[in-house]
């Protein structure tokens, strides 16, 4: 599967935006999904993942309460919905898929995107 994600930005200490990661292919049903995040110098962390069904979601607890991820299988797209955002949150966002269940691990994914930069000024 090829991942595409958009809905990067710069964005105020407070505000809003909402990630989007397009999947082509038939079988994005098949696939659990996640979003990760990356600084310069840092590790790539993880963020939320959504299971094939969305019946299971799981957060980074310092995204929980803030972020919501969903997803529309019939449009093949994950959604990261960010609110409330802090400086803290300014990344490289990139969206991840696995066959199987979700995961909090990004060496467990084998597909992803190319990332979106959220930027959040203070």
């Amino acid at each position: 599967v090829q991942l595409q994600a958009s809905g990067g930005g710069l964005v105020q200490a407070g505000g809003s935006l909402r990630l989007s990661c397009a999947a082509s292919g038939r079988t994005f049903s098949t696939y659990s999904m996640g979003w990760f995040r990356q600084v310069p110098g840092k590790e790539r962390e993880f963020v939320a993942t959504i299971s094939r069904a969305a019946s299971i979601t799981y957060y980074a607890e310092s995204v929980k309460g803030r972020f919501t991820i969903s997803r529309d299988n019939a449009k093949n797209t994950v959604y990261l919905q960010m609110n409330s955002l802090k400086p803290e949150d300014t990344a490289v966002y990139y969206c991840a898929g696995k066959d199987g269940n979700s995961a909090r691990v990004a060496v467990e994914y084998a597909y992803w995107g190319q990332g979106t930069l959220v930027t959040v000024a203070s």
